[in-house]
């Protein structure tokens, strides 16, 4: 027992630990709070792995009704729109039901949102077929388009499932709405501009080059137009005809607004059913003796799945993938995340990030098995699914058994599908993620930088590539963080009445930025109130942003200037030599000493400075040291000990960080550490005290709060007079132990206040004590 206290001791002689330190939280007190019950932890967390297990139970007839009618409404458009994308992502048709099944199949059992569809999706199906072009540009005729594509799907999957395992899913927070917009419009004219071509039968460029360069060569090819034209356009015109007029009469006739929804619905499936009939008729008896048709249709679609079994995943493949993975995984996360949340919010529930992170992850992973290639969240079948009424996550599986009959089915008839059909299903269905005009002005009416960003993330998009585009969306984003971060605003505050609402003339007391006091600036927030500055020689100042370190030296410069610019020196510098002077200290302009000392002598002196740490969540190392700082260079500048007042310290990590460098105790400012984050120890220096500030002078009573310091310990101890309000009258957060912490503004400016009206009665004696003493009464 002896040698542990010995060793204790020893440990604390070496860091430097003081007995009779200010109480405040432990890392043992965070340890207890995060892990009260580690076995419950671990099974909650295996449970909520499959939040099927937590509605299945309650599973009923009435669910079941709203399930069918839109999982089977979701799948006559899932169909041909997977064949869709598909042709978007260079592989051939059944590759897009494959994904299409075992997004909407597995889906179900992890999913924490009732609305979002997995499947195939525009952007994504652009996403690979670029990064197919990529990798056979660097290894020729290597790989197969389909191998490519799985092996993409597996390892987004993985590292996607990873990332909600972990619980990490809170990164895709830094991606704000603004620029998800953006690169979403951008990819939107790509993909619809690329369709184009298809539409009008129009060949011999790259339909996945820049968007200004499709553009160019498909006016260029306008002469080589084919007959294909005849039915793209045609069922491009019919899909908006149809909307157009079921919208219409939804509103004309309200009472059969569903019937009109549902037949709405079916217009994708009727219009390829039509155009297929009609190449059929056309093409059947025109087949060339080369083999091809007058018109480009699907042909061939293999029956039931192929190749079912575990993904051929190659090192060479990896190395050719790596450096195009973390887009598409972006991608992946990014649009379904941003999808389950808005169905959330607009029908009333709350999604789990992570959970839907492990749901793409595994849907991605099995799918890999099944040939299928990268599938998300999409935003066109998520709202069917949403307006069809369904009731849980189960109505995929009736979508599933949907794409199982037409995989197994209706593959003969797939063959006759022109593929100009096809583009214009897809340009009908991309064409609504280009976000709408009003959308984009509230953008511009909400934040101006984000306006911009937005506009970057379109025109990078359509101009270069998706990858580029959604790298510049989310490089500018977080470089628009950080510059607000490091660049946080802070105000100097006055005091302000206002009226209370109840009716009556009363009124309270509120804190309002100083620079209110200017008509102009009033007139924009605050007409009609008056905001009067603190007592003289006292500060206060708001931090609207943690204190770390990107901004603290900000906060330093913020408080030492103003300190400076509206306080007089403590030292009189007007007799003081140049040679005596620091050297970055140049005194007085050559001419005008008079007035320049004339001006600081009608200062007032320095007394308190008020912080108010309600908006600060987390303080660092840096961040105290920057206070530290602050507290040695305004001292020195008043040439006294000066009181630093915290409001609104609520967090106890912050409170054990003040007063770990001697802030809230009352702790005499000399006998306090000059650094907290030292850069480079240097012997000797450590017992270098704040400038000119003395034992003498730190060591000062405040008879105006009824405290008095002891001359040994600097500790404030209380003192019992007629006049003396207790300590807790004036918000003091620990008492006697932290006095200059308070639970508000306003307690921490009254406390600060009368310390400083102390402090001038105590230099008015001091002054009268010394003049009686060097000149005598009557001399």
């Amino acid at each position: 027992m002896a040698i542990a206290t010995s060793v204790k001791n020893f440990a604390k002689a070496t860091v430097g630990h003081k007995d009779g330190v200010v109480p405040t939280v432990t890392t043992e007190d965070w340890a207890r709070s995060v892990y009260r019950d580690p076995k419950k932890f671990v099974v909650d967390y295996f449970v909520t792995l499959f939040p099927i297990l937590g509605w299945i139970g309650r599973y009923n007839f009435g669910w079941l009704t709203g399930d069918l009618i839109a999982g089977i409404t979701v799948g006559i458009v899932l169909v041909p729109q997977s064949m869709s994308y598909a042709q978007i992502a260079t592989l051939p048709p059944q590759y897009g039901l494959y994904s299409a099944f075992v997004g909407v199949f597995v889906y179900c059992f992890f999913a924490t949102s009732k609305d979002v569809s997995i499947g195939p999706v525009a952007v994504m199906s652009l996403t690979v077929s670029q990064i197919i072009k990529a990798v056979n540009h660097s290894h020729p005729n290597e790989w197969e388009p389909q191998t490519i594509a799985t092996t993409v799907s597996f390892i987004c999957g993985f590292i996607v499932l990873g990332i909600g395992l972990l619980r990490l899913g809170f990164i895709v927070e830094f991606i704000p709405a603004p620029a998800v917009s953006g690169f979403m419009t951008g990819s939107a004219i790509n993909i619809v501009v690329g369709q184009i071509p298809g539409l009008m039968g129009i060949t011999g460029f790259d339909t996945r080059a820049a968007t200004y360069l499709v553009i160019i060569n498909s006016l260029k090819g306008l002469g080589r137009t084919t007959k294909d034209a005849a039915f793209g356009l045609t069922g491009l015109f019919a899909l908006y005809a149809f909307r157009i007029l079921f919208d219409r009469l939804s509103k004309r006739y309200p009472r059969r607004a569903r019937l009109f929804f549902f037949l709405s619905v079916l217009r994708n499936g009727f219009v390829i059913v039509v155009l297929t009939i009609a190449a059929w008729l056309y093409t059947r008896h025109r087949k060339s003796e080369k083999g091809t048709y007058p018109i480009k249709i699907l042909q061939t679609v293999p029956r039931g799945f192929q190749h079912v079994g575990p993904p051929s995943i190659q090192r060479p493949l990896l190395s050719a993938l790596a450096g195009h993975i973390p887009v598409a995984t972006i991608i992946l996360l990014l649009e379904h995340i941003a999808i389950s949340k808005s169905f959330g919010r607009v029908n009333g529930y709350k999604i789990n990030p992570n959970q839907e992170l492990i749901a793409i992850g595994v849907t991605n992973t099995v799918g890999s098995v099944f040939n299928a290639y990268p599938a998300t969240g999409s935003f066109s079948r998520s709202a069917l699914k949403s307006k069809c009424g369904v009731r849980t996550p189960l109505a995929g599986i009736f979508t599933g058994l949907v794409v199982i009959v037409a995989l197994y089915g209706l593959t003969p008839a797939f063959f006759w599908i022109p593929s100009a059909g096809l583009s214009a299903i897809i340009i009908h269905a991309v064409a609504d993620l280009v976000e709408k005009p009003k959308k984009v002005y509230e953008f511009w009416r909400v934040s101006p930088l984000e306006f911009v960003i937005w506009w970057a993330a379109v025109l990078v998009t359509v101009f270069s590539t998706i990858e580029d585009g959604i790298y510049t969306s989310i490089c500018t984003s977080l470089a628009l963080l950080l510059y607000r971060i490091a660049r946080p605003r802070g105000n100097f505050l006055g005091r302000a009445k206002v009226s209370v609402d109840d009716g009556s003339d009363a009124s309270r007391e509120v804190f309002l930025p100083l620079k209110l006091a200017d008509p102009e600036e009033r007139s924009k927030l605050a007409p009609g109130i008056d905001v009067r500055p603190p007592a003289p020689g006292v500060l206060v100042y708001r931090l609207e942003e943690s204190l770390l370190y990107p901004n603290c030296s900000l906060l330093n410069s913020t408080l030492v200037d103003y300190v400076k610019a509206h306080t007089r020196r403590g030292k009189d510098m007007g007799d003081v030599r140049l040679s005596d002077r620091p050297w970055n200290d140049p005194g007085p302009r050559k001419g005008h000493e008079a007035e320049e000392l004339a001006r600081d002598a009608a200062k007032p002196i320095l007394r308190a400075i008020v912080l108010d740490f309600s908006t600060v969540s987390h303080l660092d190392t840096t961040g105290t040291q920057a206070l530290v700082d602050t507290r040695n260079e305004v001292e020195r500048w008043a040439n006294r000990s000066i009181e630093f007042h915290f409001a609104g310290v609520l967090s106890p990590w912050i409170k054990r960080a003040l007063v770990a460098c001697g802030f809230g105790t009352g702790e005499p400012s000399a006998r306090l550490p000059a650094e907290i984050a030292a850069s480079q120890h240097y012997g000797g220096l450590e017992n270098l005290t704040h400038g000119t500030i003395t034992e003498e002078n730190a060591h000062s009573d405040d008879p105006e709060l009824g405290l008095k310091r002891d001359r040994d310990s600097g500790k404030f101890t209380t003192e019992t007079t007629e006049n003396a309000p207790k300590i807790d009258q004036y918000g003091a957060l620990s008492s006697l132990d932290t006095p200059f912490f308070h639970f508000d503004l306003q307690s921490a400016v009254r406390a600060a206040e009368l310390g400083a009206n102390a402090s001038d009665s105590k230099i008015d004696r001091r002054s009268t004590r010394s003049y009686d003493k060097d000149f005598g009464s009557g001399h």
